[in-house]
């Protein structure tokens, strides 16, 4: 495929990408200790609302605004009715999505108040460019996980007094995109071993590293935020009213985009809570857990979406700030 031919899909990868860029400036301004993680994520969705001039599922937010916390890596976003407070000496991964058209951006910072975790910012910044320095067309996609964790690894930290080294969380991978599809086909391992499948022309990859200091694995947590129909789902008979219409709410929002709790309130549902189950039980919605590695660990966060056109490598959402 010429690059003639996919002009269009480019231009609204590069609108929507200007968005976050822009977003992201708006909210590495205003993010203060003494906020609550609800205030945060109500103020960065609708500045991102807002600058992706959102209308219906043509363009908007592609996932809830993760601000995942300490030993939390991802998928951690308030539920309705969380106080949690930032913290000065918390670390809070920032990672949000755009789209137009589907056509998604996926990219993500950490947010650290206190200059002790500079070390761990800087690791994990530095895999994420060594990863998006490998990619490329025909490239097997063990030589970025590779790269990445050599660079990774090659990195320690001193918390209060105490040396750790910093390890990537090995079950956390970058992914291909594809349209109204944030996680297609092939993934980006962070670790050497993996898939030898190679990347491919026109691709679109999130290439994302997570540094930690505990185990280097993460397994769910409980209160679940995330929740994705499942891209793939044939039609399920549903018994229960309340289940067909919060269904419908979903597929009407949010088509095969991920969503939150708020979300659904904010889309006027009410008492869907066994609803979701129901949906989730029958394997129509897909929950999505917090992430968490060991507790009193840190973990951070960097991601940018790249296209791999026929000519070039395109870092869609690189921005002046990483």
């Amino acid at each position: 495929m010429s690059e003639a031919m996919n002009e269009e899909m480019y231009q609204e990868l590069r609108r929507a990408a200007e968005a976050h860029r822009q977003t992201r400036k708006y909210v590495q301004n205003f993010i203060k200790p003494g906020m609550t993680m609800i205030e945060i994520c109500e103020e960065l969705e609708a500045t991102s609302r807002a600058l992706v001039a959102e209308k219906g599922l043509e363009a908007g937010l592609a996932f809830p605004t993760g601000c995942s916390l300490n030993h939390c890596a991802a998928h951690y976003t308030p539920n309705p009715g969380d106080k949690t407070v930032l913290q000065y000496n918390d670390i809070c991964k920032i990672d949000f999505g755009t789209h137009v058209n589907g056509r998604i951006i996926d990219c993500a910072f950490t947010v650290a108040f206190d200059p002790k975790y500079d070390q761990m910012l800087k690791a994990v910044k530095d895999a994420t460019n060594t990863g998006i320095r490998v990619a490329g067309i025909d490239v097997p996609l063990n030589e970025l996980g590779e790269a990445i964790q050599e660079v990774m690894e090659s990195y320690e930290i001193e918390l209060d007094g105490k040396v750790f080294p910093i390890k990537c969380i090995r079950n956390l991978q970058g992914h291909q995109i594809a349209q109204y599809r944030i996680h297609a086909g092939k993934s980006v391992p962070i670790v050497k071993g993996g898939e030898t499948t190679r990347m491919a022309e026109n691709e679109i990859y999130a290439i994302e590293t997570f540094g930690t200091t505990g185990k280097g694995t993460v397994h769910d947590d409980n209160d679940c935020s995330h929740y994705m129909k499942n891209f793939d789902e044939q039609f399920v008979p549903l018994r229960l009213a309340k289940s067909k219409h919060l269904l419908n709410t979903i597929t009407e929002n949010f088509g095969t985009l991920a969503f939150c709790k708020r979300w659904l309130e904010r889309a006027g549902a009410e008492k869907y809570l066994m609803s979701l189950k129901d949906l989730c039980e029958k394997g129509i919605v897909d929950p999505y857990p917090p992430l968490v590695d060991a507790k009193g660990c840190i973990t951070a966060q960097y991601e940018h979406t790249i296209l791999l056109r026929p000519t070039c490598k395109e870092v869609l959402s690189r921005g002046s700030d990483y």
